[in-house]
């Protein structure tokens, strides 16, 4: 047994794993990406009786088969790193169908011990389990605990230490699949044994079983490794499906679904349940969800969840959002001071700190977002809200399963339309699979939100919730009308039927809430950090060079010199009158503002003959229907990169061009106060971004996932000129019905 030993959390989603994780490790874990997919990897390590651990919280999955990117990491976790010992988690008020990946465990032959999760929610519901019959039956170690509270902990780690000792005698379960298939298996494993077919990895009888399942990556690695055997042991599987098809009209993975099922009855069966209530009894959650998922009430309800988030998280966040300001203008006013004028003060306080500070100034807004989502999620809700939207989703011609990829996309604001685009893999239909992906991106992600947030809180600060409401809404609608537009043109067809389990009603924990929003504020943090520097820097310097003319340099030079020589002037002259000093005051005063305004004008000037600038002034011939100037066009612009761009090249185009460098006004407050902004700008800039080009990640992950290009530049080319002409819609009816003073 090595020094630090490797466990891996596996289990149904819902059934408690990220709450053990939690407990267990606190704030010595890391989360990062599987390589090759953007599912998440979360690791930690804590002590526990002077034994080292390193533990892996694997994604939820319902089984072992390559179904979904999540079976496929989880299972390739499994055999690849080899875990000194996996702990299933099982819920046990839904030991029947917990217990179907349990089993898929045994037959793969891993060292593993079952922890019966959420015991008091059994036994609230009337359920009693006899665990130690139980895990007589299975052969390893059963547990029951409650990770929310830590109940049962030290008995889980006492058979996870024994586990780990003796995981080398631990053999594969053989169960038994009905005669046609044990007859093809037992012909099967000799071909697999002799040829040492992937034997190397898994036990023969389950490669056996991944061939009758189709499982497409076993069958890759198997051809690779010996494509004539592959083809010799394919024959055999469609030998005994056309049989199957023909007698019983299944197909082998059906049949394999049914036994295991059959084999946890009949486990179940022995003594292992007693149910103390018997009857149409109903369950705290089903009480609830009689509510929470009425036809009627169930989406009010949801109206009034989401508006009550948005307004938690624009009360309680504005503190500390001005508090922020604040000290990224105490930081323009020290750099302002303690540098000379140049380049390199040019680059600190309009690239890094107007720009990135843009972005880092919405961090208490994403993190009451965050938190308020985390509750929704490890309560249970959120699972509601996507049972609730597939009725309307069959509507507009999608699937139910398509409700989940929307909501990490920023369904309700604050995610991803990356993982969005990936969490689509889970839908069968190819039709409907792509329809998703082409509209997730419609979503208000995170990087959308510091961008809404800004402009929201500039021109409509008195209902910030309401509109921030509205824009998710809005969001929801264009999406839902976009897919059934592609599903009544492009991708045509019927819908799939969707069957979901909803888990029970929990109450969060404080410590799994801070975790979770920590993780997801950090990785925000982190990107304004990186990449969102990066940007700002390399925008900065195309919003500054190449500079002016030399001629047009000194004829601004020449102009602020009049200026000051007549200020000096004026102040040279000391036999004065108390009338006379009143007038020279005044008469300073101008000068002053003459000068400003020149310096104001000479940076305006640098700014439009700037590459940057030149762009955006192109554009601006065909923008101007949307109401959008030069510098929002380079803000547009720089947002295909990424959409938190927007803000901080807003930030620098606005500090390098229309005000001193004494001026220490938020964006917001330059935003509002310039003349060219008004609301109904505001509201067209805001549906443009909402709606336009997904960013550039997400491009390059729908053409992946769609397996072409031409989908990926589909989705840049609609999506643009969709938001472009609602834009200009907005804009224009706006102006015409006197709504933008």
């Amino acid at each position: 047994m090595s020094s630090t030993l490797s466990i891996a959390l596996a289990g149904n989603p819902n059934a408690g794993k990220t709450t053990l994780f939690n407990r267990l490790t606190g704030a010595r874990q890391h989360v990062g990406n599987y390589p090759g997919v953007t599912v998440e990897k979360k690791e930690g390590f804590f002590t526990y009786k002077g034994h080292e651990f390193k533990v892996t919280d694997l994604p939820g999955t319902y089984s072992l088969s390559a179904y979904s990117v999540e079976e496929l990491v989880a299972r390739d976790f499994i055999v690849n790193e080899r875990p000194d010992v996996v702990v299933d988690i099982v819920d046990a008020s839904n030991l029947e169908r917990n217990l179907y990946l349990s089993c898929q465990f045994l037959e793969l032959g891993v060292p593993v011990v079952i922890a019966l999760n959420m015991i008091d929610v059994a036994q609230s519901r009337g359920i009693e389990i006899d665990a130690t019959r139980l895990a007589e039956l299975l052969g390893v170690p059963v547990v029951p605990i409650v990770a929310r509270s830590g109940q049962g902990i030290d008995e889980l780690f006492a058979a996870i230490l024994q586990t780990a000792e003796i995981k080398k005698t631990i053999h594969p379960v053989l169960l038994r699949y009905g005669s046609d298939l044990d007859q093809v298996i037992s012909e099967m494993l000799p071909l697999i044994e002799e040829n040492n077919l992937l034997t190397n990895q898994y036990p023969a009888r389950w490669i056996a079983l991944k061939f009758l399942e189709h499982d497409d990556q076993i069958l890759e690695k198997a051809r690779q490794a010996n494509a004539d055997l592959t083809n010799k042991l394919l024959q055999l599987c469609e030998a005994v499906t056309a049989h199957l098809q023909q007698t019983m009209e299944v197909y082998p993975e059906a049949v394999i679904a049914d036994h295991r099922y059959g084999y946890i009855k009949s486990v179940l069966h022995q003594g292992v349940i007693r149910e103390k209530f018997v009857g149409d009894r109903l369950y705290t959650s089903d009480k609830i969800d009689k509510i929470v998922t009425h036809r009627l009430l169930g989406p009010l309800i949801m109206a009034a969840i989401l508006y009550g988030l948005y307004t938690f998280t624009f009360n309680y966040s504005t503190t500390l959002v001005d508090l922020l300001a604040s000290v990224f203008s105490a930081a323009d006013t020290w750099v302002n001071t303690l540098l000379p004028d140049g380049p390199l003060k040019s680059m600190i306080i309009s690239g890094v700190i107007d720009g990135m500070g843009g972005v880092l100034g919405f961090v208490p807004i994403i993190m009451f977002m965050f938190f308020g989502i985390a509750v929704l999620e490890d309560s249970g809700y959120l699972a509601r809200v996507a049972f609730m939207m597939d009725r309307i989703f069959h509507f507009f011609g999608l699937h139910g399963s398509s409700v989940m990829p929307f909501i990490v996309s920023g369904g309700i604001a604050g995610g991803c339309a990356v993982p969005g685009v990936m969490a689509t893999r889970t839908l069968r239909s190819p039709k409907e699979r792509m329809a998703t992906l082409l509209t997730v991106p419609f979503m208000n992600c995170g990087a959308k939100l510091p961008v809404l947030t800004l402009l929201i809180g500039a021109f409509f600060s008195a209902h910030q919730a309401r509109y921030m409401f509205l824009a998710t809404m809005a969001a929801w609608l264009v999406a839902l009308i976009a897919a059934k537009f592609l599903r009544m043109t492009v991708l045509r067809g019927e819908s799939t039927p969707f069957v979901m389990e909803l888990p029970p009603y929990r109450f969060p924990t404080l410590r799994g809430l801070v975790i979770h929003t920590w993780e997801r504020t950090w990785q925000y943090i982190k990107k304004a950090g990186t990449v969102i520097l990066g940007i700002s820097i390399l925008l900065w310097a195309m919003m500054t060079y190449p500079g002016l003319p030399q001629e047009k340099v000194d004829a601004f030079a020449g102009q602020r010199q009049v200026i000051e020589e007549k200020l000096q002037a004026m102040q040279g002259n000391n036999a004065v009158t108390g009338t006379d000093i009143g007038v020279r005051q005044d008469g300073g005063s101008e000068l002053k503002a003459e000068l400003n305004a020149i310096n104001s004008k000479e940076a305006q000037a640098h700014l439009r003959n700037s590459l940057a600038g030149r762009i955006g002034i192109a554009l601006e011939s065909v923008s101007r229907y949307a109401g959008f100037d030069w510098r929002t066009n380079i803000a547009l612009v720089g947002g295909f990169a990424a959409k938190e761009v927007i803000i901080s090249t807003l930030g620098t185009a606005y500090s390098l061009g229309d005000v001193s460098s004494n001026d220490t006004t938020s964006l917001k407050e330059r935003l509002s106060g310039d003349p060219h902004w008004n609301p109904v700008v505001a509201l067209a800039v805001l549906a443009f971004i909402m709606f336009y080009a997904p960013c550039f990640v997400t491009i390059v992950c729908i053409a992946r996932e769609a397996g072409s290009w031409k989908w990926a530049f589909f989705s840049m080319t609609f999506n643009t000129i969709f938001a472009f002409a609602l834009a200009v819609c907005i804009y224009r009816i706006g102006m015409f019905l006197g709504l933008g003073g």
